[in-house]
């Protein structure tokens, strides 16, 4: 597993992490959830499966970890795993984030699963409760899902909270979500306390389907961000698992030219990733341990221009795709 330094920030971490979405609460969006979780919800049960899951990470070398407080008990899971393997805060990346409360009350068919609130009170409340599950592990702190339309990158009382935070030690980031991405992320460039920039990372969408960030991403690396990727397997559509009549034509195309370089469908759309320049570290969202291992495979792929022209008419327009993602029964 290759390791490289995150940004200008001086976090080290793997090309591929782990992030706990689908592992640390019973509903989530990714094609198949259910069927990777046995529809078991038992806690002890998914606590038991996440740390399978992050064993087999740590094994191949996967340094860095993300979650968010919004996963359920992903932080409690990740932070009990930790202190169990005796894992040291050098040894290991951890990220999480904060602004959406988790409200399913470990329930798959709840009516709102997380709500978002960017507010310094809501800040305040979770960095403590962070804090309180992952110690001196927590090394990255992001706003989840920063929009322009939340207002928290114009939140004088947030930023100079964020910058407190990163005075004390603290690496600062912003997720994000919707097709704005490439706006948010310009305008958080632009984001300076007491003449410092606010931010040392961003972490956003782009895959195979939805490639509208690529340029701003890579603008924020030049500038000195490190770049997280996520969802890079949208959500299971990128995946064999993806069965949809009308993804039939696409599916196709995915699974010719994963033949041609002997890879599964999933470590093809995340070597894709892989190959971008301004792609520090890719997420592995597996709910499972074979799943893992073969979006691993993607380390081992040799990506070439005949991959990248055959499979560049799976773009979709932005709007659509994010109108898509927000149709995807959570499960």
């Amino acid at each position: 597993m290759e390791h490289r330094r995150l940004g200008e920030s001086g976090l080290v971490v793997s090309r591929i992490g782990l992030g706990l979405a689908a592992l640390g609460r019973p509903g989530y969006i990714n094609l198949g959830h259910a069927d990777d979780l046995q529809r078991d919800y038992d806690a002890a049960a998914m606590q038991d499966r996440a740390h399978a899951v992050l064993d087999a990470a740590a094994a191949a070398g996967v340094r860095y970890f993300d979650t968010a407080r919004s996963y359920g008990r992903g932080e409690d899971f990740l932070g009990a795993w930790l202190a169990a393997r005796g894992i040291r805060a050098d040894e290991v990346t951890i990220g999480s984030k904060w602004g959406y409360t988790y409200t399913a009350g470990w329930r798959v068919d709840a009516e709102h699963h997380e709500i978002k609130q960017h507010t310094l009170d809501t800040l305040e409340r979770q960095i403590d409760e962070s804090r309180d599950r992952l110690g001196e592990h927590l090394a990255l702190y992001q706003i989840h899902s920063a929009t322009l339309d939340s207002g928290v990158l114009e939140s004088r009382a947030v930023l100079e909270r964020l910058a407190r935070l990163r005075d004390d030690g603290l690496a600062i980031g912003l997720s994000l979500s919707g097709p704005r991405q490439s706006d948010a992320l310009r305008r958080a460039l632009e984001v300076r306390v007491g003449g410092s920039r606010v931010f040392d990372t961003v972490q956003a969408t782009w895959n195979l389907l939805e490639r509208s960030a690529g340029a701003a991403l890579r603008d924020a690396h030049a500038a000195g961000l490190g770049v997280i990727v996520k969802e890079a397997l949208a959500n299971g559509r990128l995946t064999g698992r993806n069965q949809s009549p009308e993804f039939a034509a696409q599916r196709t195309r995915l699974a010719q030219v994963a033949a041609r370089l002997a890879c599964t469908i999933d470590a093809l759309a995340l070597a894709a990733v892989l190959a971008q320049p301004w792609a520090d570290v890719v997420l592995s969202g597996a709910a499972r341990v074979d799943d893992l291992l073969s979006n691993l495979g993607a380390l081992a792929l040799q990506w070439d221009a005949g991959a990248d022209d055959a499979l560049a008419p799976l773009s979709e327009d932005s709007p659509a795709y994010w109108a898509a993602r927000s149709r995807m029964p959570w499960n």
